[in-house]
């Protein structure tokens, strides 16, 4: 059973964001939290935020199903950041002109699922 958990509008560009997803995407979930903690990007807190959210809603989804909830079984099937709304601001600048500052937003994406015995894959 796969649980979805999501950050929208996040301070934090896609690009620099991305860098982190991609140390995670594919990992078993307790070994993705431990790397993001101290992994030294700023973009590293809210990823792991979103992918202990994403643990305690597959440990929810279980209890509500009646179903065991192991953590060491979940993995990381996908990991992916969009871009979010831009936030424009002006900067003064020399002689009366104004340049502009582009603030980037993300909406980070964490889907975790059970791996199978058989192959050690997740479904």
């Amino acid at each position: 059973m796969e649980a979805k958990a999501q950050a929208r509008f996040v301070r934090v560009t896609p690009q620099k964001a991305r860098r982190v997803v991609d140390l995670i995407r594919g990992k078993q979930a307790s070994e993705a939290v431990a790397v993001l903690k101290f992994a030294p990007q700023a973009a590293s807190e809210p990823v792991r935020k979103v992918v202990e959210s994403a643990i305690a809603n597959a440990r929810v989804k279980a209890d509500r199903a009646s179903q065991a909830f192991d953590e060491q079984q979940l993995v990381v099937t996908a990991a992916f950041v969009d871009e979010g709304p831009t936030l424009k601001r002006f900067r003064p600048r020399a002689q009366g002109r104004a340049s502009q500052i582009l603030k980037r937003t993300s909406h980070i994406t964490v889907v975790v699922a059970p791996r199978d015995d058989e192959k050690g894959r997740a479904r």
